[in-house]
C-alpha cells in the first residue's frame, strides 16, 4: 500500500530519488534539486538515491554517482542489466516484479515522504505502490507518451507552436498517472524560426535519416525543454512541501509556467 503523504511546513520533505542516470537530463534534475536544497530554497533533503546501474557501467551514470557521493547522500545501486543476465535473460516483463521487490528491500532502511522518478527508465509498478511517486515527463497532458526523443520528434512532425513538460503521479500505466503540475513554452521566435525554415518541405522520415538528433531544430527544442524541466521539478517539490500542490493529483493541475519562465530568464 502506498505510504500516505501529509504535508507539514515545519518538517523537511524527505525525497527518495530514482534514476538511471543516462545523461545530462538526469544529472541536471538532481543537481538543480540539490542546489535548491543547499540554498534553502527547497525545505527538503534527498533521503537516498537509487540507480539501476552500477559504477563502471557507463561514463554518464558514473558522473551522477560521483555527484551523489559528493553530497554524502545514501546511494543504492542495482544494475537492471546484470539482474536480467543473472536470470537467464528472461523477458523484462517476467522480472519486473522480482526486481522491484529486491529494490524495495534495499531501500527499506531509509525513510522518505515521497519519491521522484527523474530519468528512471524502468516501469516500476511495485515501487509506485510503495511510495507516492512523482515523475517528470517532457510533454504536456494528452501529448507524447514515452521517451523524450519521441516527444521532440512529435513537436517537429506536428509543426507545433508550443510544447512543455509535466509532473505526474507514477502509475503502472506509463506517463498516464494524474498530472499535478505543468509548464508550457514556445518553440517559435528568434531561437527557433530559422531552424523551422531549414526543415520546410522535409518530412519526418527524411529528417531522421539525414540529420537525426543532430538536427538544429531538434537540439534547440531539447535545450529549451531541459532549461525548464529543472525549475519545474524544483518548484513542484517546493509547492508540495508547502502544501500548495496536492501530490496525489486529486485537486487538479497547477500551471507553473510563469514561475518557471522567471527562473529561466534569471
Amino acid at each position: 500500500m502506498t505510504k500516505t503523504f501529509v504535508s507539514d511546513n515545519t518538517n523537511l520533505l524527505k525525497i527518495g530519488w530514482f534514476t538511471t542516470g543516462r545523461g545530462e537530463g538526469s544529472y541536471g534534475l538532481l543537481e538543480s534539486t540539490l542546489n535548491a536544497i543547499n540554498s534553502g530554497e527547497l525545505h527538503g533533503k534527498i533521503a537516498f538515491v537509487f540507480v539501476n546501474r552500477v559504477e563502471g557501467q557507463t561514463r554518464q551514470t558514473d558522473r551522477l554517482l560521483t555527484l551523489v557521493r559528493s553530497h554524502g547522500i545514501p546511494l543504492i545501486t542495482l544494475s537492471s542489466r546484470d539482474f536480467r543476465r543473472s536470470h537467464n535473460n528472461k523477458p523484462w516483463k517476467n522480472l519486473r516484479e522480482m526486481f522491484d521487490k529486491t529494490v524495495i528491500e534495499l531501500i527499506s532502511p531509509y525513510d522518505a515522504d515521497i519519491a521522484v522518478h527523474a530519468g528512471y527508465m524502468l516501469i516500476a509498478p511495485l515501487l509506485c505502490s510503495e511510495y507516492l511517486t512523482l515523475n517528470l515527463h517532457p510533454a504536456l497532458p494528452g501529448g507524447t507518451i514515452g521517451m523524450w526523443q519521441q516527444a521532440v520528434w512529435d513537436v517537429i512532425d506536428k509543426r507545433l507552436d508550443t510544447t512543455g513538460a509535466m509532473i505526474h503521479v507514477s502509475t503502472i500505466k506509463v506517463d498516464e498517472g494524474p498530472v499535478i503540475a505543468t509548464a508550457v513554452f514556445s518553440v517559435r521566435g528568434k531561437n527557433f524560426d530559422s531552424h523551422w525554415e531549414e526543415i520546410d518541405g522535409f518530412d519526418l522520415k527524411t529528417l531522421k535519416q539525414k540529420m537525426g538528433e543532430e538536427l538544429e531544430l531538434f537540439k534547440a527544442i531539447r535545450k529549451a525543454g531541459l532549461l525548464r524541466e529543472r525549475p519545474l521539478l524544483v518548484e513542484t517539490l517546493k509547492a508540495v512541501s508547502q502544501g500548495h500542490i496536492d501530490p496525489t493529483g486529486s485537486k487538479g493541475i497547477v500551471d507553473l509556467t510563469e514561475v518557471v519562465e522567471k527562473s529561466v530568464i534569471n
